[in-house]
């Protein structure tokens, strides 16, 4: 079993910075592909950003590629994802999620643990 807390969300204006940090419970967390989701309202939630266990491959949605950057520290059990040049349209909750698979990318049904969700809000 794995819990996650997100954490870092808030408001910024457009062009403005963000950096969400998700912090998992048990020993096995470099065991793990981790990745970014976000929801916004009245949409489907979407893939943001992907890192594989060994933290070597990294995979991110056109929409930030470029602004955003995924990394992980499997000492820390932290997985980060730091936003960069946010945009009025990136908007959303945040969620993070750990897979066992350690062929999960970009799928949400290849995630097994979720988090509760920050929500980031940019200002135009």
């Amino acid at each position: 079993q794995v819990q996650l807390v997100e954490s870092g969300g808030g408001l910024v204006q457009a062009g403005g910075s963000l950096r969400l940090s998700c912090a998992a419970s048990g020993r096995t967390f470099s065991n793990y592909n981790m990745a970014w989701f976000r929801q916004a309202p009245g949409k489907e939630r979407e893939f943001v950003a992907a890192i594989k266990w060994s933290g070597i491959s990294t995979y991110y949605a056109d929409s930030v590629k470029g602004r955003f950057t995924i990394s992980r520290d499997n000492a820390k059990n932290t997985v980060y994802l730091q936003m960069n040049s946010l945009k009025p349209e990136d908007t959303a909750v945040y969620y993070c999620a750990a897979a066992r698979d350690t062929r999960a990318t970009m799928t949400s049904s290849q995630y097994d643990y979720w988090g509760q969700g920050t929500q980031v809000t940019v200002s135009s």
